[in-house]
């Protein structure tokens, strides 16, 4: 089975090392000083359970690779549409896609360029950034990758890929009903990443406060309502679930969209918070909170390099 990483930063570079470890045939498409390391060191994990591959086959060129049969999503969302005709050469009429981006916007991308029986839905839990080119740091133990067909049904390529996922050690659920679980990881990731950013402190102190408090649970709270307008089976009260981990999770934790913002990169702001902005107004829901998230940083939302 060969698969094809879009990205290999925190996210691409984390699980592509681990099915690699359990023999898959990958593929890293990357760039810059991680793509060179990577070719001439292999690829590092450190961590929890530190993983080095060796020798990986790693190109900035996807039409080097040839024809795969899943490839895995994981740019920048900024990189999307771009990454969509860049993978082409990787696809033809049996390959699976699947984004393990952020957000819900993704896949409406995916479906504007490929037809839907090329989609799979994923969601992806970990935290990693890259340390230096060529190594991945895994920053806490939770890692998990979540898939399934749109309809719910539970299909055969669904099968195959979970066992890879399996066998490299990573924490792999096919599910059933993964529309769900990618709006359950937008509620909270809208709020956390709406909250440090535009606030700039951790979730620490945020959940700590009675007033920004208040806000995170609102900011969550609409993105509960979008997507129940929107006909996805969120609970009416998931807010209150996605409150309880805010407040489980470590006083330090914060955004990548935070970490971004402090480093002067581009923010994925856009379809984040405007992301709940544009699919409340298709359905008429008010998105007031979100909306000053994305005003807020609008400034922001290309980095520094493109400021005014």
């Amino acid at each position: 089975m060969r698969i094809a990483l879009m990205g290999s930063g925190g996210l691409g570079g984390y699980f592509g090392a681990r099915l690699c470890k359990g023999g898959a045939d990958v593929h890293f498409i990357a760039r810059g000083q991680h793509l060179q390391a990577m070719q001439s060191q292999g690829l590092r994990v450190e961590g929890p359970d530190p993983i080095h591959i060796a020798r990986v086959s790693a190109t900035d060129d996807p039409g080097k690779v040839g024809v795969v049969d899943f490839v895995m999503l994981c740019v920048k969302l900024g990189d999307t549409e771009a990454a969509l005709q860049q993978i082409r050469p990787m696809v033809d009429s049996g390959t699976t896609i699947l984004s393990f981006q952020n957000g819900v916007l993704k896949d409406q991308y995916l479906r504007a360029m490929y037809a839907e029986s090329q989609i799979m839905g994923g969601v992806a839990y970990v935290a990693t950034k890259i340390d230096e080119p060529g190594v991945i740091r895994q920053t806490g133990p939770m890692q998990r990758l979540l898939f399934g067909e749109f309809d719910g049904s539970r299909s055969r390529r669904g099968e195959v890929l979970l066992e890879a996922c399996l066998a490299g050690g990573i924490k792999a659920e096919l599910s059933e009903s993964i529309l769900r679980e990618i709006w359950q990881k937008y509620v909270f990731l809208a709020g956390l990443s709406g909250t440090t950013t535009t606030i700039r402190k951790s979730i620490g102190p945020i959940r700590e406060n009675s007033q920004t408090r208040a806000f995170l649970r609102d900011v969550m709270r609409e993105v509960v309502a979008v997507g129940r307008a929107h006909g996805v089976d969120l609970a009416e009260d998931y807010t209150e679930v996605c409150l309880k981990l805010a407040d489980d999770v470590a006083y330090d934790m914060t955004s990548s969209m935070h970490h971004d913002l402090e480093r002067g990169n581009a923010l994925e702001v856009r379809w984040l918070a405007g992301g709940v902005v544009e699919l409340g107004q298709r359905k008429s829901v008010p998105t007031p909170l979100n909306r000053a998230i994305a005003d807020i940083l609008a400034l922001h939302a290309d980095g520094d390099a493109r400021k005014m």
